[in-house]
């Protein structure tokens, strides 16, 4: 379908002209909606799936609740772009993820239809209940809705959330994407508890015809609708023979319904809105519907890069002499690791693809465990089976473990548990932006006892740290390294141990030392190499943050007056601090120019567009080499 046969699409610009159609024009626009993603999903690539098994929930949200004056909230912005074409941004949708573009994920600094920050998952129902709450105490007659999916309801702060709306007062409304995915198939008892949890049909229209009759009379709009909810949901127990968690909560239940039934969600959304007290609206949707290649393979095109939109073929990069990524070197190096080890079993938070666990996963399924999006759980989970004796690989993208700190302290450093931390997408992501970068692992852990920290600069050195870390003894290990290839064709290597502590000199200079940390020290190689010895530069490389080479910080600090390190996090409290603070410890004063991520969020762009903007490519290190 060409974009001037997108009769409908092409006449809306807000949501305002959304809602001056008819309601029997919304299949036809739900159509449109998904083939204007496809098509330029395609060509710019992003999160595609998620939005096409949206579109009539999307669409039908923005009919029937008056944005952006009521509040929608979507749990996880991989579900929002049909939300971003309905809502002025369509002519801009083709920056998306762009550098200079717009922003991968809704935020509510690009429009004011995006009412809450979506990068991570599970935090939609705690701030829509925070909104609902503040209209009610402002006396705003405002509706909040909350969107989230069966995956995310796995999290903790699901849960949380979900506690605390069935206790205070509020008007929220949540909508419960049910797909039976996250990222790769969900997992677990909420799960399960969603897949059985069904409502008999003639049941389901007599509360519905009840709960309307009532909340007419005025029934369901004050105390005594506690009591009413309790007595109704009594008697759907009998019936059904099953208790429902929501309406156990007090929380109204309705559904569940076909989600991609947009006129039917339009009326239902409509008989439900002005129904005072916490509400659950359960759809069951398709991911990737409408689009029998997202249909077939979720996991794949949840994020498919280029395609051809009409074949469906996705135009793959095949070049036989091209690196693996570091996480297919971790995910074939952990398996060859557990089959030496029978101690060692695998974790992960719902990412077993994105981290490559599912390679140990398909061989060795009963030691290795899909936790469901519950990075904390992860990390604890972890602990106790370390304090009984397995040897834990918990594999967490940086950017997510922040939501486990405290686990990482409480439950594993402080006993000095023998769980091995492999944080992916560590420093700069690329095109998922600022909620995705690994920025603040290296400072956020670098004060906590017990830890080893540790980045290999390439294949060969993950390999190695990999081994190393599962080593008799070693206590909480934490291995990072970033999203993307690696640098190696030939990764394989023998698996040898690697002195904790200790780094290496890979090039002799008298000039300046540069000291970095993880695969960021191959930008420096580079830019060594560029300077073509018109400065003569040494470059270590310290492999390990914690505990540090204190040798190769004596020779450095008693050999050079000037010294850059490079490190690709925040340069506050990461290895440009660390070799500060040891320099002034110890009586040495030489000039240290910090590389690193400055002290502000950083935008979306490639990982080379990013790195240049921030100092830390080969241009930059070269800069900063002259300079000082």
């Amino acid at each position: 379908m060409d974009k001037k046969d997108l009769t409908l699409l092409n006449g809306i610009n807000s949501p305002e002209d959304l809602r001056k159609l008819n309601v029997n024009d919304l299949p036809q626009l739900c159509d449109e909606l998904r083939e204007d993603i496809i098509e330029e999903v395609a060509v710019n690539p992003g999160h595609l799936a998620s939005s096409l098994g949206v579109a009539e929930i999307t669409v039908a949200l923005h009919y029937v609740f008056n944005t952006p004056e009521d509040r929608i909230v979507w749990d996880v912005g991989h579900q929002a772009y049909g939300h971003k074409i309905l809502t002025g941004r369509r002519e801009q949708f083709c920056t998306n993820r762009k550098l200079g573009g717009i922003k991968p994920f809704p935020s509510p600094t690009e429009s004011e239809y995006d009412t809450f920050a979506c990068g991570h998952a599970s935090n939609s129902i705690s701030a829509a209940l925070g909104m609902a709450v503040a209209a009610k105490r402002e006396g705003k007659k405002r509706h909040v809705v909350a969107v989230i999916g069966d995956g995310a309801m796995s999290g903790g702060l699901a849960f949380e959330g979900l506690n605390n709306v069935s206790s205070s007062p509020n008007d929220l409304l949540i909508i419960l994407n049910d797909n039976n995915m996250s990222i790769d198939r969900s997992v677990g008892g909420m799960k399960q508890y969603l897949l059985n949890l069904s409502t008999n049909e003639t049941y389901n229209a007599l509360r519905f015809k009840a709960a309307r009759w009532l909340h007419g009379k005025g029934m369901l709009n004050d105390d005594r609708k506690k009591g009413i909810i309790r007595f109704t949901n009594a008697i759907k127990s009998a019936i059904s023979h099953q208790q429902n968690i929501f309406e156990g909560m007090n929380i109204r239940y309705f559904g569940p319904f076909d989600g991609h039934n947009v006129k039917e969600l339009v009326r239902i959304l409509n008989q439900i809105k002005n129904m005072s007290g916490p509400k659950l609206l359960h759809l069951h949707t398709q991911k990737g519907h409408g689009y029998a290649p997202a249909e077939k393979d979720v996991t794949t095109w949840h994020a498919p890069g280029k395609f051809d939109p009409e074949t469906g073929e996705r135009i793959v990069d095949k070049d036989p002499n091209k690196p693996q990524k570091y996480q297919d070197v971790f995910g074939h190096t952990l398996l060859e690791l557990a089959k030496q080890n029978p101690k060692i079993v695998g974790v992960t938070p719902a990412m077993p693809s994105g981290c490559s666990m599912n390679i140990m996963m398909k061989e060795m399924p009963e030691r290795t465990f899909d936790v469901g999006i519950a990075e904390g759980h992860a990390v604890t989970f972890s602990g106790g089976m370390a304090k009984d004796g397995l040897l834990p690989f918990c594999n967490i993208y940086s950017a997510f473990a922040q939501r486990a700190f405290d686990n990482i302290i409480h439950d594993v450093a402080l006993l000095n548990l023998n769980v091995v931390f492999c944080f992916d997408r560590a420093g700069l992501v690329g095109e998922d932006g600022a909620t995705h970068h690994g920025a603040f692992d290296l400072s956020a852990l670098r004060p906590i006892p017990n830890l080893t920290i540790s980045s290999p600069m390439d294949e060969h050195e993950l390999r190695r740290l990999m081994y190393t870390a599962q080593l008799p003894n070693k206590g909480p290990f934490v291995i990072r390294y970033p999203r993307g290839g690696g640098v190696l064709l030939d990764w394989r290597c023998p698996l040898e141990e690697i002195p904790v502590g200790k780094g290496r000199k890979l090039h002799e200079g008298s000039d300046v030392a540069v000291l970095t940390i993880g695969p960021i020290g191959n930008n420096a190689t580079e830019a060594i190499k560029r300077l073509n010895n018109k400065i003569s530069v040494a470059h270590y490389d310290m492999r390990f943050l914690k505990p540090i080479d204190e040798e190769i910080l004596e020779e450095v600090g008693s050999r050079f007056k000037k010294v850059i390190t490079v490190e690709n996090g925040t340069r506050k409290g990461g290895l440009g601090s660390a070799v500060l603070e040891w320099m002034n410890d110890h009586g040495y004063q030489p000039k240290v120019v910090r590389l690193g991520l400055p002290d502000e969020f950083v935008e979306h762009g490639t990982v080379n567009e990013l790195q240049h903007l921030v100092g830390i490519d080969a241009d930059g290190i070269i800069k900063a080499v002259e300079e000082i």
